[in-house]
């Protein structure tokens, strides 16, 4: 009896081992699912295939919790991951196989790189046993993708996947966001091992934030305090550090003109009687010429890119200059600052706040008032008030600014029209200019719309591209068709190249080489996707058509035929300083 008791025991033993086996052991592939669960995930944008198959088959029993996004191509991926991330503050998540799906998230993951968007890629790999030996659709992602990623891995044991994912996504959001890679082997997607999962929270020698230090927000505040001429300018690290409010107190209490970067547009209200306008290569007149007039320029999360500085050895050289940055490589890296304030642009413009005193300057402001008088005549009347028979790009921006009311994300291809929207389009609420900024990527607002739509399906999203751009990612009316995503497309058609054509026009006599576009009937591929679709070619027409579009409940394609040979002014030539910005 007690041998037969104790085989009974045994039995129960290894019945209860059991359950806890098929309880806590998971295969590699469910463990992803179950990491981007832990981590707040419900929707990533991906394409399926070999390497990658076993976690597409974990997400079929996750359908509920997590929606996959089908893009029509891995690019698209990464596009729709970066605009779900740019207005939604969270992280995107892009998901492809190995070989050509790997390679083909390059673009925007570079784009996500020198953006500062947190993003997550994830991608399979050929069995490890493999590597190395040229298999089937074999890349060494990690090594392509190592100079434009924040951090990239690859997992070949399924028991490293919870602490390399959760490493990824602090990585890819803390600091100076950025685009993590994990690249994970087939074996190890299959591979079974006990799950558990912890969230980082910190990393041994990386210190995303720097402690700031107080005497250099105590020197920032003197220097602005006894400036005669301050003028700040403001880049996305506002946004990304949500600082908002606080360069709005900070602004006003000092009464400081304050111009932004392409990617810091949205943080503050357009109509902000102290915003003046953005600046660089084909910003504001006031802005940029006055740049070199201050004589205190206080930079705040922004990286002086070649866009808004022109010549570097003619860029505010009269002007003390307060470099707010939370990323250390940043600061001496193209402007010496003579006062660097590292950290959190949040805490840092909070810190110096209080030591700021009460001004006006109003004899400085009145400098920028009259020199956006001259633009206006010169320029900004043209472009929205034209009296030439084609249309221009910017009097369609003003027609969506009038029926938006300024409250419509708009998401900016990249070329001519994304110059005019960035200048001319209304923003009343932050996050609402999503655009390829420093990568300049013809083809992102198509994707990057729909993952912003997604993101905030509340708000009417607008996708503006041209002709050329619009071409690039086409195929992704096939996404929005699928998934019945209500973005609303506008394509600004003046069947050219156009910012490419605008420089052989000036600069290359007009050598037209390769920028004259045969497009296709852009209505009839639009409605080949069974989405409603007009084309607008006369002035008369236009305020009607966009008035449809906005009501729209669905997906909406509107093609607006524009002036041929317009061009984009005013325009810091290359090599020049931005004073001798052009305004015709």
């Amino acid at each position: 009896m007690m041998v037969k008791h104790e085989i009974m025991k045994t039995k129960q033993t290894i019945l209860e081992k059991k359950v806890i086996h098929s309880s806590t052991y998971v295969s590699g592939s469910e463990a992803v699912v179950k990491c981007l669960l832990a981590e707040g995930v419900d929707v990533l944008y991906g394409y399926p295939g070999g390497a990658i198959m076993p976690v597409y088959d974990a997400l079929y029993k996750y359908q509920d919790k997590i929606h996959h996004v089908l893009t029509r191509h891995e690019q698209g991926a990464t596009h729709a991951a970066q605009g779900y991330a740019r207005i939604s503050g969270k992280t995107g998540v892009a998901i492809a196989t190995s070989g050509p799906g790997a390679t083909n998230l390059i673009t925007g993951i570079a784009d996500a790189q020198i953006d500062s968007t947190p993003m997550v890629c994830i991608t399979g790999q050929v069995p490890s046993h493999l590597l190395g030996s040229d298999a089937f659709q074999e890349t060494d992602i990690v090594g392509i993708s190592t100079p434009i990623t924040k951090w990239n891995h690859q997992v070949t044991k399924a028991s490293e996947i919870p602490e390399v994912l959760a490493k990824a996504f602090y990585i890819a959001k803390s600091g100076r966001p950025g685009p993590v890679l994990i690249d994970i082997t087939k074996d190890a997607q299959f591979e079974k091992f006990e799950f558990s999962y912890k969230k980082c929270e910190s990393i041994r020698s990386y210190n995303p934030v720097p402690k700031i230090e107080l005497s250099s927000v105590k020197t920032a505040a003197e220097l602005i305090n006894a400036a005669k001429r301050p003028m700040i300018v403001w880049g996305q690290g506002v946004i990304l550090g949500e600082a908002e409010q606080e360069l709005t107190a900070v602004i006003e209490k000092a009464g400081i003109p304050s111009a932004w970067t392409i990617m810091g547009a949205s943080a503050i209200p357009t109509s902000h009687p102290l915003n003046v306008g953005m600046v660089g290569m084909h910003g504001n007149y006031a802005p940029n010429v006055l740049t070199n007039e201050c004589d205190v320029l206080i930079a705040i999360g922004m990286r002086f890119d070649d866009r808004v500085t022109g010549r570097l050895d003619a860029y505010a050289r009269q002007a003390k200059i307060i470099h707010f940055e939370i990323d250390p490589a940043e600061i001496h890296k193209n402007v010496k600052a003579d006062v660097a304030v590292l950290g959190d642009a949040k805490e840092s413009l909070k810190l110096v706040l209080p030591l700021l005193k009460a001004n006006s300057h109003p004899e400085w402001h009145q400098k920028f008032k009259y020199l956006y008088e001259v633009e206006f005549e010169k320029v900004i009347d043209k472009d929205l008030h034209p009296t030439k028979e084609g249309m221009t790009m910017g009097e369609v921006l003003k027609e969506i600014n009038a029926q938006t009311k300024g409250n419509a994300a708009i998401v900016s291809d990249v070329g001519q029209h994304q110059m005019i929207a960035c200048r001319y389009a209304n923003f009343n609420k932050t996050k609402s200019n999503i655009t390829s900024g420093g990568l300049g990527t013809m083809g992102f607002s198509l994707p990057a719309a729909i993952g912003a739509k997604m993101a905030a399906p509340e708000r009417e999203v607008i996708s503006i591209s041209g002709d050329g751009g619009c071409q690039m990612t086409i195929q992704e009316l096939g996404t929005i068709l699928q998934s019945k995503i209500a973005v609303k497309v506008v394509v600004l058609n003046n069947e050219f190249l156009g910012m490419v054509r605008q420089w052989q026009q000036l600069f290359f006599d007009k050598r037209y080489a390769s920028t004259q576009m045969t497009n296709p009937d852009f209505i009839t591929i639009a409605k080949g996707y069974f989405l409603n679709a007009k084309r607008v070619t006369k002035r008369e027409d236009l305020a009607e058509a966009v008035a449809e579009m906005i009501a729209s409940k669905d997906a909406y394609f509107l093609e607006v035929c524009v002036e041929k040979e317009d061009n984009v002014f005013p325009m810091v030539p290359a090599g020049a300083s931005v004073s001798e910005i052009r305004l015709t």
